[in-house]
């Protein structure tokens, strides 16, 4: 699908605001000074957590230093440093990751938003799922702070944030170069290099990641992913700017989820496949500015960017249920080129005899999505469309917000947003075709008592939003059948939030937090299994505690403990009460160990707890802990080696278990469920993919 020719220049028009939107910010940069003094910020060891730098107990930052000591079993469990997140994967690693927070199955992505800097990863109206967010082109090694919020209390926050955010930001200038090889089991491979250095006045970073892996399925995953990024900069985070340009590739073979019977039947092992030619390949390109200075009694900030993205999926999740002969084989396309610009403006204001300081803020996005697309395919060979669309989607929010330090002991964070988005839906069924808008208003409210004996006190509660896929808002008949009516979905869905939270550092060297928190959701957005969607569902409500610790016993040693527990509960659904994928507990416990003369090391052990599948609760899955280890040592000043053991205790259990059915191939006009015409609801079954076996990954890392 082509958009249309008189949308052309917007989209031509668009490209050079984007493009030219710091073009005037540079002139003028370096006569400012940084007159604006940065808050005071506690740091213990590698967290940004301490009293005074946050508006609630469970928002907070990660450094760079612990990024550095964290073993990964892949880029995706970056996110993990958020507490109480939980990252898997059910396909291939060049696909988005599988994310579970606040009792959330988040699928990838739907109610968490994610940011790299200033510009977001959530997808919506995506080829596989609605807030699909994939952060494989991140490198890690330019990291330098993770930060995250949790709840629909910031008026910073729009879409997808309702369970959480977390932003990603990359060093403007790396404290020296890098140059890192990896060598592992299964073909792992993967080389780093990066660098900064002066340059016309500012600082020119450069970097290459190039990686590989066959991983432990009996289908190698031949994964090959290139990451490049070049970042020119100058000033600092307050009075200054950057231009960042990256580009990311991948291609690879999935193993996908597959059904217990097959394996008890002996027709597969456990890290066997029933389809050999499932997999992927996509592609990010893009081009930002981020810039910040003072204006007037004020400071401006501005973020634009332009995102080329592309996708193309290939999977198969019940086999042969609807057609037995060819297999049931689908591929899903996205094409678009992604528009933003975000300018905000905070000054300190008078009022009621106090200084507070005010913020009002744009947020606009314009999603030219030139294909999306749903076929059926045999070996990635298209053998039929069941829908292919064209989507324009604009969004422009406007938010408000104003903190204000009332005394010594009581500050307040208030605000609120005023979003607004357009569809305009292009598809090969005439009947689904369409335009909507929709408009939402969503205030917050923050009270933040103390510091009394180092402990704050947090009251947050406010409204926030997920947006539907712009095809589902316009719908009118199955795609499949056009005599079949199907309903339409709301453009936004309404979800309501509260907490209470209180952080301490009474006792030296420990930092603590305790968050009891509740969110109320209009509609649920759920993965349904046996079609490979994503479908508005019922209401929801969920309630849960978070307990944190970090704690430094002695100088060399990080200690992070964290707790969570959720109850997630339908409301309204026949069927049960239960949110399929829901997780009801996650620990995690970490030991870091860095300075202890030249031996350094890390070991981090998470664990998330069995989760409904079904809605009535009679079926569910395991719970799952595994455990990582890093041991290191550095040989000289520049140069350092580790060792990391991913799953070390040999864990055979899941990193993702759904519920639903499908059709064997000696299944066919065998069972009821199979019928030789396809069409048949196939056979209920656990479908999963396990954990990847213990594995060792070796590390050279030299410093220039």
């Amino acid at each position: 699908m082509k958009s249309s020719s008189q949308d052309r220049p917007r989209t031509r028009a668009c490209s050079l605001v984007v493009l030219l939107a710091g073009a005037g910010w540079a002139a003028g940069a370096a006569a400012h000074k940084d007159d604006v003094k940065a808050p005071t910020v506690h740091v213990i060891g590698h967290y940004e957590t301490g009293i005074g730098t946050s508006d609630a107990a469970s928002e907070g930052g990660v450094t760079s230093k612990r990024i550095e000591t964290r073993p990964l079993l892949r880029t995706g469990e970056l996110i993990e440093l958020v507490p109480g997140m939980i990252v898997t994967q059910h396909s291939g690693d060049g696909k988005a990751n599988q994310y579970f927070l606040r009792g959330y199955n988040l699928d990838h992505g739907t109610d968490f938003a994610l940011w790299v800097d200033g510009m977001p990863v959530n997808m919506p109206t995506h080829g596989h799922g609605q807030g699909y967010a994939d952060i494989n082109f991140v490198i890690p090694e330019l990291v330098s702070r993770v930060g995250f919020r949790k709840g629909p209390y910031f008026a910073e926050e729009g879409d997808f944030s309702s369970a959480g955010v977390a932003r990603l930001r990359y060093f403007d200038k790396l404290p020296e170069g890098i140059a890192t090889v990896t060598l592992g089991s299964n073909n792992f491979r993967r080389g780093v290099i990066a660098n900064s250095t002066e340059f016309a006045s500012g600082n020119l970073l450069y970097a290459l990641e190039l990686a590989g892996n066959n991983g432990p399925w009996d289908l190698d995953q031949k994964l090959r992913k290139l990451n490049a990024v070049l970042r020119y900069s100058q000033g600092t985070e307050r009075d200054g700017f950057s231009f960042t340009a990256m580009a990311y590739e991948s291609k690879w073979n999935a193993t996908d989820q597959i059904p217990q019977r097959a394996v008890d039947q002996g027709l597969i092992g456990l890290y066997g496949n029933l389809d050999p030619t499932d997999g992927g390949r996509t592609s990010r390109y893009s081009a930002s500015f981020s810039g910040a200075k003072p204006a007037g009694p004020g400071t401006l900030r501005v973020d634009s960017y332009l995102i080329n993205y592309g996708l193309d999926l290939w999977s198969n999740f019940t086999y042969f249920a609807a057609n037995p002969t060819t297999g049931d084989q689908f591929q899903q396309t996205d094409r678009r080129t992604v528009y933003g610009f975000n300018p905000s403006y905070a000054v300190v204001t008078p009022m009621f005899g106090l200084d507070t300081v005010t913020t009002i803020g744009v947020q606009s996005r314009y999603d030219d999505i030139r294909r999306v697309a749903l076929y059926d395919s045999q070996a990635r060979t298209i053998t039929g469309t069941t829908r292919e669309d064209a989507v324009r989607q604009m969004s422009v929010g406007l938010y408000l917000q104003n903190s204000a330090q009332w005394t010594s002991w009581f500050r307040t964070l208030a605000g609120a947003r005023v979003d607004h988005y357009r569809f305009d839906v292009n598809s090969n069924v005439a009947l689904n075709s369409g335009k909507r808008t929709d408009t939402l208003a969503s205030p917050k409210l923050s009270l933040i008592f103390g510091p009394w004996a180092k402990t704050e006190y947090f009251v947050n509660a406010g409204y926030g939003f997920h947006s539907n896929d712009a095809r589902g808002t316009v719908i009118r008949v199955d795609p499949k059948d056009i005599n079949t009516l199907v309903d339409r979905v709301k453009p936004l869905v309404r979800t309501r939030g509260a907490e209470v939270g209180v952080r301490t550092e009474i006792i030296p060297g420990v930092q603590s937090s305790l968050a009891l928190w509740g969110l109320k959701q209009d509609s649920e957005l759920l993965f349904v299994g046996n079609a490979g969607t994503t479908e508005a569902s019922f209401p929801s409500q969920r309630r849960g505690v978070e307990w944190i610790n970090y704690m430094r016993p002695v100088d060399w040693m990080l200690i992070d403990a964290e707790l969570a527990v959720t109850r997630a509960r339908f409301k309204d659904n026949p069927a049960g009460d239960r949110i399929p994928g829901a997780v009801e507990r996650v620990a995690t416990l970490g030991v870091t160990i860095d300075g202890f003369g030249p031996w350094y090391g890390a070991l981090q052990v998470r664990h998330f707890g069995p989760r409904p599948l079904i809605e009535d609760n009679s079926v569910r899955s395991q719970g799952t802990t595994i455990a990582n280890l890093r041991f290191g040592y550095t040989i000289e000043k520049n140069l350092r080696v580790h060792l990391d053991v991913l799953n070390l205790l040999g864990s055979r259990r899941d990193d993702i278990t759904y519920f639903y059915g499908s059709c064997l191939r000696n299944e066919v006009g065998v069972v009821p469920e199979c019928p030789p015409a396809g069409g048949g609801d196939g056979v209920n079954d656990r479908h999963f993919h396990p954990v990847e076996p213990r594995q060792l990954r070796v590390s050279i890392i030299g410093r220039f």
